[in-house]
């Protein structure tokens, strides 16, 4: 009865243990989501951002802008009545008999391609609202990008330090066989194990700072995905691979949206500055109107038609202030023009040099120091096993090699930010 039993409480927890297993198998194919390439999350940023979306909103309204400025001016249509008798006329009051009505049509004829004027510079502010969009993109882009690379920082920080915790769980474990053995003291032992404190304390930090930086991109990417079901992936390195200064300037004066919004502007200023000149010329009004009076005796006078021309005398307003203010304005733009292409070539610079100072950083890492910190801790390790080195010169290496790891992840991730600010600078994509 006993064995029935234990054989019937084994067959239960079999079941029960599959059945979990089965379960927790479900929920994280149900979690499990792809990482999202660069590209991919650049362009989930293009579509849902809602910054972006409320700059093309603003582009919309400039065109809408254009429909107005090429507007006629409307006609006008009056229409009046007189003379109307409010006695009897021979003992018979008739109201209509010597009421005269009028009906007048008037336009005001705008001269000097005033309209064509207002277009244009109604085209000119949609060109410069579509820069600026292009200009807010690209600040966006950057933030986005800068995420994006801590993220990817922050994943490969967490990985050194999961690999680091289970070396050094791996060696403790040797040196607690050690210790029974009697090969090392009961004082080596506890300075080992209290050393795993400092890699907890590197995990739960790589833990809590890629979460910070995955929180981060989601707010920009406005989803709503779960931070444990998202990820990212990319190359997480460098390149040697520099275009040259000359290069990067010309590609940015030639794809900076800023500096365009800037020429652009001089040019709608120029536009404006016509445009007040047209306003100070003289628009007639002409009139047309069509009278009915009955209380002439000729039958033929009943019914007359007429026409005017109203001209406005322009001798003190001449819209003098408009045509100084536009034409200043031309000036203040042609500075602000320059004043934009020096900050150009300043961000350059400054960021092509910064990308030149992490590659010449980075390449005797990649080159010497990994591998001679590997080696080093390698070493260590071996000679403190076999009685050759002190546990103090052991944990100097491990603690060399920690730090020498951590120092190259930082400086991808600043090699790669830098990247991105040198994108910024140029308006595109000069390095990938």
């Amino acid at each position: 009865m006993k064995s029935r039993a234990a054989r019937l409480e084994l067959c239960l927890a079999s079941a029960a243990l599959t059945c979990a297993a089965l379960m927790g198998a479900g929920r994280a194919r149900a979690q499990s989501t792809p990482p999202l390439t660069w590209q991919q999350v650049r362009q989930q940023f293009e579509q849902n951002n809602p910054t972006l979306q409320a700059g093309e909103t603003g582009v919309s309204e400039s065109r809408a802008e254009e429909i107005s400025a090429y507007l006629r001016p409307n006609p006008n249509l009056t229409l009046s009545t007189d003379g109307t008798q409010l006695r009897p006329y021979e003992g018979v009051w008739q109201p209509t008999r010597g009421t005269d009505a009028v009906a007048t049509v008037s336009y005001l004829h705008e001269r000097d391609r005033k309209r064509e004027l207002r277009l244009k510079s109604a085209q000119e502010g949609t060109a410069i609202a579509v820069s600026d969009q292009a200009d807010l993109q690209r600040t966006l882009l950057f933030s986005l990008r800068t995420a994006f690379v801590d993220t990817l920082q922050a994943k490969a920080v967490l990985q050194v330090a999961q690999a680091n915790l289970g070396y050094w769980d791996h060696v403790l474990g040797i040196s607690r066989d050690r210790f029974h053995a009697g090969d090392i003291s009961g004082i080596d032992l506890d300075r080992l194990e209290l050393q795993r404190v400092q890699f907890e304390s590197d995990l739960q930090t790589a833990e809590v700072n890629l979460r910070t930086a995955k929180i981060q991109l989601l707010q920009l990417l406005n989803a709503r995905t779960p931070v444990g079901q998202f990820d990212v992936t990319g190359a997480f390195d460098y390149s040697d691979q520099i275009p040259p200064l000359d290069d990067v300037r010309q590609m940015a004066l030639a794809s900076r949206p800023d500096l365009r919004a800037a020429m652009q502007s001089v040019q709608q200023a120029q536009v404006n500055h016509k445009l007040a000149i047209a306003d100070g010329s003289t628009d007639p009004t002409l009139s047309a109107w069509y009278s009915y009076n009955p209380s002439f005796n000729n039958p033929y006078d009943h019914q007359t038609l007429g026409a005017s021309v109203s001209i406005p005398l322009r001798i003190f307003d001449r819209n003098q202030g408009e045509k100084l203010r536009t034409r200043l304005d031309v000036q203040r733009d042609q500075e602000l023009a320059q004043a934009t292409e020096a900050q150009v070539f300043g961000d350059v610079d400054s960021a092509y040099a910064q990308v030149n100072s992490d590659v010449a950083l980075l390449r005797p890492y990649k080159q010497q120091y990994l591998t001679q910190a590997e080696q080093v801790r390698q070493t260590e390790r071996l000679s403190y096993e076999h009685g050759s080195a002190s546990l103090l010169d052991f944990l100097s290496a491990e603690s060399d090699y920690r730090n020498v790891q951590l120092s190259y992840l930082n400086l991808i991730g600043s090699y790669l930010t830098a990247v991105a600010q040198l994108n910024l600078a140029v308006g595109r994509e000069a390095i990938q």
